[in-house]
């Protein structure tokens, strides 16, 4: 794996630690969870061929500390953090975006809101909830995992996150072993150390997010909007699939689940490859 260029980049009460490898037009990466930057050095280095590649912890997470610890967090301040790295690193020139989870909503929002600085968007699994028939459901799953949070702790209130996250009707038992490589696994101190900030800040914000559908339909040659294969039926990918509905646009099909950015590391590249070509 090739070292990538770090730098700092002061944003509206944060600072970002960003990562820069390759050449080529920018692609700018945006993690979702926990993973920060680190959760991209799967697919970096193949990508590092086409494009320079940029990928950062965003506010609050990782290397990329908060002004103030206990400030909240909301999409549109996430999505201002990317259009200040694309003004950075690809001033003047539209940029293709890859964006995650709530990593997805933020690029998604920056398309809509900065179209101008947006060459094409892919987002994976975003969970926009709040385009689901079923949304007042899940706004009482995110109303019950705020609670237990505060009320028993970190393990109690993800066991309920996780438990609204599956598929209908889907066992509760004990996990199978996720089989990651060794890399991931480097990578879970950050992961948990970031947990109780992703339940208690992003969780919430993102997940009452609601996506600006009208704007997105008039975008239709700007995004794509992928599902994992091995996710179908979960929270994510229903709401991925029915924000494609309601756009008229495919959903398109990544290997392995929501995770497949980690699981299916080779794959989901060529799978991200094909989906930025315009």
């Amino acid at each position: 794996m090739t070292d990538p260029t770090t730098g700092r980049l002061r944003v509206n009460g944060a600072t970002l630690h960003y990562e820069v490898r390759g050449r080529g037009p920018l692609l700018l990466l945006i993690p979702g969870g926990t993973g920060g930057a680190a959760a991209f050095d799967g697919i970096a280095d193949a990508l590092a061929a086409t494009y320079t590649v940029a990928a950062y912890d965003p506010r609050g997470l990782g290397r990329s500390p908060l002004d103030d610890p206990d400030a909240g967090q909301r999409v549109a301040e996430h999505a201002e953090d990317a259009v200040r790295l694309l003004e950075l690193l690809s001033p003047g020139e539209p940029a293709r975006v890859f964006g995650s989870s709530s990593g997805a909503i933020a690029a998604l929002h920056l398309l809509t809101a900065h179209p101008e600085r947006v060459e094409r968007v892919v987002a994976h699994e975003p969970p926009v909830v709040e385009v689901l028939p079923d949304a007042s459901a899940h706004r009482a799953l995110i109303a019950r995992v705020q609670e237990t949070f505060h009320s028993q702790g970190l393990m109690p209130a993800m066991a309920v996150f996780a438990a609204g996250l599956r598929k209908d009707g889907e066992s509760a038992g004990p996990a199978p072993a996720p089989g990651l490589p060794p890399e991931a696994a480097a990578r879970a101190e950050q992961t948990l150390a970031g947990l109780p900030f992703f339940v208690s800040r992003i969780v919430p914000a993102f997940m009452s997010y609601v996506p600006d559908v009208d704007r997105l339909k008039a975008l239709p040659d700007r995004f794509v909007l992928a599902g994992g294969h091995d996710s179908r039926g979960e929270l994510p990918y229903r709401a991925a699939a029915f924000l494609a509905e309601r756009c008229g646009t495919e959903l398109r099909q990544f290997p392995g689940g929501h995770v497949g950015l980690t699981t299916h590391s080779a794959e989901f590249g060529e799978a991200l490859e094909k989906a930025l070509s315009i």
